[in-house]
């Protein structure tokens, strides 16, 4: 929702949305932050098929990035690809869900009205 249209809703329904937000929020162990990359590799035998063409693979990876260092690389074994792609999909969730959250606590102080807990 944009701010305009939270600016014409009441304090109470805007308590109400707040709290069904963190309702739908998943447990925070099912959450990943990061980007799963598909990479192909060389393995340097002489004659092996991959010198030519893609490479082995595809093998795929948790990239995960951090300020001022290189990104880290996870192997992701195909058995866990899913639910580590899952994960990151729950965190993207997160993300806006926490926004649409600040955004109504926003409003509530905007309009000074209690916005840590519900009355």
């Amino acid at each position: 929702m944009s701010e305009s249209d939270l600016s014409k809703l009441s304090a109470r329904v805007l308590r109400t949305r707040r709290k069904k937000l963190i309702e739908r929020l998943p447990p925070f162990e099912q959450l990943l932050r990061g980007s799963v990359i598909e990479r192909y590799k060389r393995c340097g035998k002489a004659g092996c098929h991959c010198q030519e063409g893609r490479g082995h693979g595809p093998k795929f990876y948790l990239s995960v990035s951090y300020p001022k260092s290189r990104p880290k690389m996870v192997y992701v074994p195909g058995r866990y690809l899913e639910p580590v792609r899952e994960s990151l999909a729950r965190y993207a969730g997160v993300g806006e869900s926490l926004k649409e959250i600040c955004a109504i606590n926003l409003e509530l102080l905007r309009r000074r009205e209690p916005f840590e807990k519900d009355p």
